[in-house]
């Protein structure tokens, strides 16, 4: 038992067969050693910088007030820390940041939390988070940054964050085993704007009924099945396959498994989540036998056409990157404009990218911009002069009685910035209102590729731009294009980690420019002769 794998909380959201992987008992599985995901890089130094600001704010809080607070040093071996945390506990103190709490052998738990609240003989977990926790609204329960006095907010509705929820349990379960849990079994989120603490109630019926639970599960009752559950894996007791899920796209062991998926022809290349356990259950494990398949749809499936599901399963095995459902159509107009935003996590979005074009010739490609970091209020003149610019166009070819369509690709982005910087820059030189911005979003002046696309064809390899546009013959110019590198770029190009680099401000734009150049070479792709040379799907 001493030799038992200590499990954190990020096993209760993590992919079943990873956690096998990582803690195989017989140790017989060789670690990944390939690089890791940029993208996971630039978020982990974004949260750790975000803790750093937060720790500073509490504890500037805490000394203004006289209140008790005890800093549990980072650097230190675990087990001094967690000895360290537990003379914290003890004592007067009634904020400790950076515990590590007491393990829990007998269960296999492990975890470390930002900040410890007392509460009575007890202590409340408190989560520093790197992402938005609240929204505008109502129903929150939310407390003040350094005074525990939660209460209904009458200005902020709860995100859904089943993981932020999840550690909080996980937490709460390591303070019970020590005998320093709060009896209340609630637990804090601060978020990316750290303006309050988010309360959850963490014995409170807030997760989905069930047959077992018809009322709805407790946070900390979903929080034990799941540990359950990973402890089984994690000691080999239950045993997992390889499938393929969303996380993989990040994952350090998805080469492993790629390989070992490709190679079997795996249902889960084609199909995803219950639709896979629907398949498997009536022995449909490979791509082949789902090709294959000659009847009406299993009666269990749910989601996507099972129809379509088929000609996927055909098409991977050709290797045609997509089928034609039947005609091609996307909406086309006399004056287009493709567009393109760049944003930097929940910070903003620091480019609009536009390439206007009338009767097949396209102008120059403009972008405005903010190079000062965001976030920041020159954002707000930036999206004032491409909204300008952009209503000018659209006003200049209605008066010439020629119509008019702006382009994106996967509108969900766009819509969020449009509308959040139509609020939170309401009232200043060109910026619109919301009601103009929305009447624009849905109107049919506003196309989203990706949703004309996914009408028009089936798209085996994908459906992200980069996946799709390539078939209509265009190439970026950049191998490492994409939004998780862009990260690191904007962060140079701004000078985050130092002077500002100019060039990481070109090749940002030059990264923008294709994407808005991708898009166009798409649309125009799918209005042209040259897609009939797609397979139709019943032609598989």
């Amino acid at each position: 038992m001493e030799s038992r794998a200590l499990l954190d909380a990020a096993v209760l959201t993590r992919c079943r067969h990873r956690v096998a992987l990582e803690n195989d008992p017989a140790r017989t599985v060789s670690r990944p050693g390939g690089p890791v995901d940029p993208g996971v890089l630039q978020r982990q130094a974004e949260a750790a910088a975000h803790r750093v600001a937060v720790a500073v704010q509490l504890r500037a809080g805490a000394a203004e007030r006289g209140t008790p607070w005890v800093d549990v040093p980072t650097g230190l071996p675990a087990g001094e820390r967690e000895r360290r945390t537990v003379e914290a506990l003890r004592s007067g103190a009634e904020r400790v940041w950076g515990a590590v709490l007491p393990r829990d052998l007998g269960a296999g738990r492990r975890g470390s939390v930002e900040l410890l609240v007392r509460r009575g003989s007890g202590w409340v977990p408190v989560l520093v988070v790197n992402h938005r926790v609240t929204d505008p609204g109502s129903g929150a329960r939310t407390t003040g940054l350094h005074d525990w006095a939660p209460a209904l907010d009458a200005g902020r509705t709860p995100r859904s964050h089943p993981r932020d929820q999840l550690r909080l349990a996980h937490l709460t379960r390591l303070l019970e085993h020590a005998g320093h849990a709060s009896a209340e079994q609630v637990g804090g989120v601060v978020g990316l704007d750290a303006d309050c603490v988010l309360v959850h109630d963490l014995a409170a019926p807030s997760w989905p009924p069930t047959p077992a639970d018809p009322h709805g599960r407790s946070t900390l009752d979903e929080h034990d099945a799941r540990f359950t559950d990973r402890r089984a894996v994690a000691d080999g007791v239950l045993p997992t396959v390889a499938r393929r899920i969303g996380e993989c796209r990040t994952c350090p062991w998805w080469p492993r498994c790629s390989l070992e998926l490709t190679e079997a022809h795996d249902v889960s290349l084609v199909v995803r989540g219950g639709q896979v356990d629907v398949l498997r259950a009536l022995g449909v494990t490979t791509v082949d036998a789902l090709a294959a398949w000659d009847g009406p749809a299993p009666l269990t499936w749910r989601g996507a056409s099972f129809a379509d599901a088929v000609v996927l399963a055909r098409a991977w095995l050709v290797d045609a990157p997509l089928v034609r459902r039947g005609p091609v159509r996307i909406h086309r107009a006399d004056v287009e404009v493709d567009v393109d935003m760049e944003s930097y996590l929940e910070h903003g979005a620091y480019l609009w990218g536009a390439l206007l074009t009338e009767d097949g010739r396209a102008a120059d490609y403009r972008p405005f911009a903010t190079w000062e970091p965001l976030p920041t209020e020159d954002e707000g003149r930036s999206f004032a002069e491409f909204w300008t610019w952009l209503s000018g166009v659209r006003a200049d070819a209605a008066a010439r009685g020629r119509t008019f369509a702006a382009y994106c690709y996967s509108e969900a982005a766009e819509n969020r910035w449009l509308l959040a910087s139509a609020v939170r820059f309401a009232g200043r030189p060109g910026i619109p209102g919301v009601d103009e911005v929305r009447a624009f979003i849905r109107s049919e002046q506003w196309v989203d590729v990706y949703e004309a696309v996914g009408a028009s064809f089936l798209c085996p390899r994908g459906k992200g731009l980069k996946k799709v546009a390539p078939v209509a013959g265009f190439r970026w110019r950049d191998a490492e294009a994409g939004g998780e590198a862009s990260m690191g770029w904007y962060r140079r190009a701004v000078g985050l980690d130092g002077e500002p680099d100019e060039v990481q401000r070109q090749r940002l734009l030059d990264y923008n420019a294709d994407d808005v150049g991708a898009t166009k070479a798409l649309r125009e792709w799918m209005s042209s002769p040259a897609v009939l040379g797609i397979p139709l799907a019943a032609e598989l």
